[in-house]
C-alpha cells in the first residue's frame, strides 16, 4: 500500500516538473517586443482658431409701410439694384369705414363751430365799429374765429388722409414705398394684392421688402469659450468661402461679444469682422464662411509628434521613454510649448538626435490589419 502511495506521489511531481520546463522554455521562446523609434525634428508650428459662421451685409434694411392697405404694384425684383429714392412698391388705401364716420362726424361738428364764430365775429364787427363793445372784445370774437377756421381745415385734411392716404393723393388713392440706400434688393416677401400693416409703436409691420449693400460684408460666427480669450479687435484675419471653391478673402476683426450665449451645452462667444471683397467676386448674404484666425507661430523649433506624448496619471506631467544605448528605454520629463494639433514644441528635455520609443503600438498594429484588407 505504501509502494502504491510512493508511486502516484512521483508521478505527480513528475508531471508537475514537465509542465514548469514546458511553461518556462515556451516563455523563452517569445519573441521579444521590438518597438519602432522616432527622432525630433525642426518645422513650423502655426496654432490657429477656427470660427464658422455666415457673410452678411453690413448695412441690410427692411422696407415698411406707414399706412395699412393692399399692394398694388411692385417695381423691382430679387437681385435688382436700386439707387437711393428709387420706387419699389405703390400702396393702395382701403379705408377704415368706422374712422371716416368718425372723421366725418368730427368735420361736421367743426363746421357748425365753425359758422357759429363767424357770425359771432360779423356781429361784434358791427357793434364794435358803433362804440358798443371794447376792443378787446372784438379781438378775442376774432381770435375764435381763427381757431374754429383751423380746427376746421385739419379736420378735413384728417379725413382725406384716411380716405386717400396722403393730402396730395389726387385722383388716385396710392402711396408709394422707396429705397432709403443704394444697394441690391435681396428678398420681396409680399406679392401684388397681399393686405400690408403700417409699422407703429405697437406692430413691427409688414416688410415690403429688404435692401443690403452687398459692397460692404462682414463676417458673423462664433468661437469656444476657452479661445475666445486669445482674440483681440483689430487683428488680421482669413474668411474662407466654401461656395466659391474655399476662396480666402483677408478681413480685419472688429468685435468680440462681452457676454456668451449657452448652446449644446458649451458657451459661445459672437465675433465679427469686416470683409474685403473684390468688386470682381459675386457675393450672396447669408453665404456659410470659416474665419481662420493665427495665435501664434514659430519657426524652426524642435518639435515631436503629439502622439509620442505621455502624461503621468499623478501630476498630469508629459514624459517620453527615451531608448539608451543597452537598448533599454528611459523615463524622460520633458517640457512642451505650443501645438497644431500633430506637432507639439519640445523646449527641454530632448535633442535632435534622441530616439524616442513609439508606445501606441496597438494603434499601430490596427493600422497595418486595415492596410492589409485593401
Amino acid at each position: 500500500m505504501k509502494k502504491t502511495v510512493k508511486i502516484i506521489l512521483g508521478s505527480a511531481v513528475l508531471i508537475a516538473l514537465i509542465y514548469v520546463l514546458k511553461y518556462f522554455k515556451d516563455s523563452n521562446a517569445k519573441d521579444v517586443v521590438d518597438y519602432k523609434t522616432e527622432s525630433p525634428f525642426y518645422t513650423t508650428i502655426d496654432t490657429k482658431i477656427v470660427a464658422t459662421g455666415k457673410l452678411n451685409p453690413e448695412e441690410e434694411i427692411e422696407l415698411k409701410p406707414q399706412i395699412s392697405g393692399i399692394i398694388d404694384e411692385i417695381f423691382v425684383e430679387e437681385g435688382d439694384l436700386v439707387r437711393k429714392g428709387d420706387l419699389i412698391a405703390r400702396i393702395r388705401v382701403v379705408p377704415n369705414e368706422q374712422s371716416m364716420v368718425s372723421a366725418k362726424s368730427r368735420i361736421n361738428s367743426l363746421k357748425l363751430t365753425y359758422n357759429n364764430s363767424q357770425t359771432v365775429f360779423d356781429r361784434n364787427k358791427i357793434l364794435f365799429e358803433k362804440g358798443v363793445i371794447s376792443r378787446q372784445d372784438f379781438e378775442n370774437s376774432e381770435l375764435n374765429l381763427n381757431q374754429s377756421k383751423e380746427n376746421y381745415e385739419q379736420a378735413k385734411d384728417d379725413y382725406k388722409i384716411i380716405k386717400q392716404g396722403s393730402l396730395s393723393g389726387g385722383s388716385s388713392a396710392n402711396t408709394t414705398i422707396v429705397a432709403q440706400i443704394p444697394g441690391t434688393i435681396l428678398e420681396i416677401p409680399v406679392r401684388e394684392g397681399d393686405q400690408v400693416i403700417q409699422s407703429n409703436n405697437f406692430n413691427a409691420g409688414t416688410t415690403i421688402a429688404t435692401v443690403a449693400d452687398m459692397s460692404k460684408m462682414i463676417f458673423e460666427g462664433k468661437v469656444d469659450e476657452s479661445e475666445v480669450g486669445k482674440l483681440e479687435e483689430g487683428k488680421q484675419i482669413t474668411v474662407v468661402l466654401g461656395a466659391i471653391n474655399e476662396k480666402e478673402f483677408p478681413a480685419v476683426l472688429t468685435f468680440v461679444a462681452p457676454k456668451g450665449i449657452e448652446q449644446n451645452g458649451a458657451v459661445q462667444f459672437t465675433i465679427k469682422a469686416d470683409v474685403d471683397i473684390n468688386s470682381s467676386t459675386r457675393i450672396r448674404a447669408g453665404y456659410s464662411a470659416n474665419a481662420e484666425i493665427e495665435l501664434e507661430s514659430k519657426d524652426s523649433i524642435l518639435v515631436i509628434k503629439e502622439a509620442l506624448l505621455q502624461f503621468n496619471r499623478i501630476t498630469e506631467k508629459p514624459f517620453i521613454e527615451l531608448l539608451k544605448q543597452d537598448g533599454r528605454f528611459q523615463v524622460k520629463n520633458v517640457e512642451i510649448g505650443i501645438s497644431d494639433g500633430i506637432n507639439v514644441e519640445i523646449i527641454e528635455g530632448l535633442e535632435e538626435g534622441d530616439k524616442i520609443k513609439v508606445w501606441n503600438k496597438a494603434s499601430e498594429e490596427n493600422n497595418e490589419d486595415d492596410d492589409d484588407k485593401y
